[in-house]
C-alpha cells in the first residue's frame, strides 16, 4: 500500500477535482440507495397494502425516528396531492422514482468528469517526472539497465497504473458509501435480516483475498518479460545492420519469440487469475441473496417473526440487498488491480527514488566563463573493480590545444567523460579556473564545452534544430556559418529544403563524414571555450577524414581544445601531446620532441605507418 500512497502524492496539484469527484459520488451513493427506497410506496400502491395513513404532518422525534418520520411524512404529502386517490398516487410515485435515478446518474456522470482530470493529471505528472529522473540519472546507471526494460517502465508500467490505482479512486468514495447507505436502509428495514449480510460480507473478504494473494508477483513476472522483449526489439531496430550482415535473423526472431512466449504463459496466468473476480463475487453475492430469500420469505410468511416486514418491504430489501453486489463486486476487482498495480508502482518508484550521485550540491556556484585553466589534480577513478586512472595529473593552460593518445582501454576516452561530469572521480579532483567541478552547477559546467564524439549522435529532426540543441535562440545566418566553419555547408546547401531537411533517424539520411561535420557544426554553434574532441575522426575514410579534420582545425581556433586521438596524424599541430598507459601518463611534449624520444610515442606513430 506505500505505493499506492506515493502514486496518491501525485494527486495533490488535483485536489479541487478530487473534492468535486468525492462530492459527487456521495450524492450518486445517496441517490442510488433512495432511488431503492421509493419502490416503496409504489409497491403499497400495488399490493394496495392496508396502511394507515397520517392525517396530520408527522413531528421529528430525534435521529432514531427518522426513518419512520420521513416514510410518515411522504405518505402524508403523497395523500395530501392525491387526495387518496391511489391511480395518481402511482404516478407520483412513478415520477420520483425517475427524479432518483435521474439525480444519481447526473451524479455519476459529475463524478467520472472531475476523475478523468484527476487522473489524466496525476499520469501525465508521473510520466514526467519519470523522464525527468530518467535525464537526471548519471550514465552509469544506464549502462546496467536493459533500454526496453526502462521503456516498458515509462510506458507500458504507467499504463498499468491508470487502469489499476488510479481507476481505484473511483471506489474509495463511491462504492463504499453506496453499500454504508445501503446497509443502514437494510438495518431500519429489518435487523435480523442484514445480520445475515453481515456474516457473508467476512466470508466474501476471505475467499477473493486468497484468490489475489499472488497477483503481485504474477502482475511483476509479465512487467519484467516486456521489458526484456522490449530491449530486443530495441536492439533489433539498432543493430538491424549488423544482424543481417551476419545472417543472424534466425538467433534474434528465435530470442525475440521464446520472450513472447513467456510474456503469453506469464499474461495467461495472471488475467485467468483477475477474472476468477467478478464470478467469485457474483456467486458469493446469489448465496447471499439465497439465504435472504429463504429467511425473509420465512419471516414475511409467518407473519409474526417481524411485524414490520411486509410483501412489499420485502421486495425493498431484496432490491437493496442486490445493490450492494454491484459496489461488492467492484471492490473486489479494485483489491485485484491494487494487487497488479503495487507491481507497477514499485517499478516506477525504483527509478524515481534512484538516488543521483551527480546533484548538485547545496549553494553550487553558477560559472559563466572560463578565464585561466584546466586542472587535473592526482586523479583516479575506476568504473568497477580495477583503476583505469591512477593518480593522474594535467593541466591545460587557456587556448592550448592537448591531445590524449595510447592503445585502447589506456584510459583517454575516461578524460571527457570526467571533464564532462558524466562520472564523478573517485580520488583527486578536477579544476576549473581553480574551482572543483563538483561545486558548480552542472549546467554551469557544460555550458563551457562542446563535446563532439566519435559516433555523430543526431536525431530525428531537421539540421537546424540538430544544430540548434545547444543553442536555441540562434539565428539561420548563425547557423549557416557554424556549417561553414565545419565545412558542412558545401552539402547542406544542396539538399531539397537546406537547413530545415529532416535528417532521419540518427542521421541515416547522411553520410557518416556528413554526420560527423554536422556534429562539429552544433559544437560551434553553440561557441564554448573549452572543446573536448572523443576520437572524432576515428569511423571515417580517408576522403571524409580530411574534410572533418579541416572543420576540427576550424574549430578549435582560440578554443581551448582536449583531443582524444585514435588517428594520430590529427594531432600532430597539438600544443601539447599526453601519451597513457593503463591510466598513466608515460611521455608527454610536442609531436616532434616525442618522434626524438624514441619512446612509446614513437612506437604507436610507426604502427599507424604515416609519415
Amino acid at each position: 500500500m506505500n505505493h499506492f500512497y506515493n502514486i496518491l502524492r501525485y494527486a495533490k496539484p488535483y485536489k479541487n477535482f478530487a473534492i468535486g469527484h468525492i462530492i459527487a459520488n456521495v450524492f450518486y451513493a445517496l441517490f442510488g440507495t433512495l432511488s431503492f427506497i421509493a419502490l416503496k410506496p409504489m409497491l403499497d400502491v400495488i399490493f394496495d397494502a392496508k396502511k394507515v395513513v397520517p392525517t396530520s404532518k408527522p413531528v421529528y422525534t430525534g435521529i432514531m425516528k427518522l426513518g419512520e418520520y420521513a416514510e410518515n411524512y411522504l405518505a402524508f404529502e403523497m395523500n395530501q396531492l392525491t387526495g387518496g386517490d391511489n391511480a395518481k398516487a402511482l404516478v407520483y410515485v412513478v415520477g420520483l422514482i425517475i427524479v432518483m435515478f435521474f439525480l444519481k446518474n447526473i451524479a455519476g456522470y459529475l463524478a467520472n468528469y472531475f476523475l478523468v482530470f484527476l487522473r489524466n493529471g496525476v499520469i501525465r505528472d508521473l510520466r514526467n517526472s519519470v523522464y525527468k529522473k530518467t535525464m537526471e540519472l548519471p550514465l552509469s546507471y544506464f549502462s546496467e539497465q536493459r533500454k526496453g526494460d526502462i521503456l516498458s517502465r515509462v510506458t507500458s508500467d504507467v499504463l498499468d497504473l491508470q487502469y489499476s490505482f488510479l481507476s481505484v479512486l473511483e471506489l474509495i468514495v463511491r462504492e463504499p458509501l453506496t453499500i454504508i447507505f445501503t446497509l443502514i436502509a437494510m438495518l431500519y428495514i429489518s435487523v435480523n435480516l442484514t445480520l445475515f449480510v453481515f456474516v457473508f460480507i467476512p466470508i466474501m473478504g476471505f475467499i477473493i483475498s486468497r484468490i489475489g494473494k499472488s497477483l503481485k508477483r504474477k502482475s511483476d513476472r509479465v512487467q519484467k518479460e516486456q521489458g526484456v522483449f522490449l530491449s530486443t526489439l530495441e536492439e533489433t531496430l539498432t543493430g538491424l545492420r549488423i544482424i543481417k550482415g551476419f545472417s543472424a535473423e534466425d538467433n534474434f526472431n528465435t530470442k525475440f519469440q521464446e520472450s513472447t512466449t513467456r510474456f503469453y504463459n506469464f499474461s495467461n496466468k495472471l488475467l485467468n487469475r483477475q477474472n476468477l473476480a467478478s464470478p467469485s463475487s457474483e456467486f458469493l453475492g446469489i448465496c447471499m441473496i439465497a439465504v435472504i430469500l429463504w429467511y425473509g420469505g420465512n419471516l414475511v410468511l409467518s407473519g409474526n417473526a417481524d411485524s414490520s416486514l411486509t410483501g412489499s418491504t420485502f421486495l425493498v430489501y431484496m432490491g437493496l440487498a442486490y445493490n450492494i453486489l454491484t459496489p461488492a463486486k467492484a471492490i473486489s476487482r479494485g483489491l485485484y488491480k491494487i494487487k497488479q498495480g503495487s507491481a507497477a508502482a514499485e517499478r516506477i518508484q525504483e527509478i524515481i527514488d534512484t538516488p543521483n550521485p551527480l546533484k548538485d550540491k547545496e549553494g553550487a556556484i553558477d560559472k559563466t566563463s572560463f578565464d585561466s585553466e584546466i586542472e587535473f589534480k592526482n586523479i583516479s577513478f575506476k568504473y568497477q573493480d580495477d583503476y583505469v586512472l591512477k593518480d593522474f595529473s594535467l593541466t591545460i593552460p587557456k587556448g592550448k590545444t592537448v591531445a590524449l593518445v595510447g592503445q585502447s582501454g589506456s584510459g583517454k576516452s575516461t578524460i571527457a567523460n570526467l571533464i564532462t561530469r558524466f562520472y564523478d572521480v573517485n580520488k583527486g579532483e578536477i579544476l576549473i579556473d581553480s574551482i572543483n567541478i563538483s561545486d558548480l552547477k552542472t549546467s554551469a559546467l557544460r555550458a563551457q564545452l562542446g563535446i563532439v564524439t566519435q559516433d555523430a549522435i543526431l536525431f530525428n529532426e531537421s539540421i537546424k534544430n540538430n544544430l540548434k540543441l545547444g543553442k536555441q535562440n540562434a539565428t539561420d545566418d548563425e547557423v549557416i556559418e557554424a556549417l561553414k566553419i565545419a565545412n558542412a555547408w558545401e552539402f547542406v546547401k544542396d539538399l531539397p529544403n537546406g537547413i530545415e531537411t529532416n535528417i532521419g533517424d540518427a542521421g541515416n539520411k547522411l553520410s557518416g563524414g556528413q554526420k560527423q561535420r554536422l556534429s562539429i557544426a552544433r559544437a560551434v554553434l553553440k561557441s564554448p571555450p573549452i572543446m573536448v574532441l572523443d576520437e572524432a575522426t576515428s569511423a571515417l575514410d580517408t576522403e571524409s577524414e580530411r574534410l572533418v579534420q579541416v572543420a576540427l582545425e576550424n574549430m578549435m581556433k582560440n578554443r581551448t581544445s582536449i583531443v582524444i586521438a585514435h588517428r594520430l596524424s590529427t594531432i600532430q599541430n597539438a600544443d601539447q601531446i599526453v601519451v597513457l598507459n593503463k591510466g598513466e601518463i608515460v611521455e608527454q611534449g610536442k609531436h616532434q620532441e616525442l618522434i626524438d624520444k624514441n619512446g612509446v610515442y614513437k612506437k604507436l606513430v610507426d604502427m599507424q605507418s604515416f609519415e
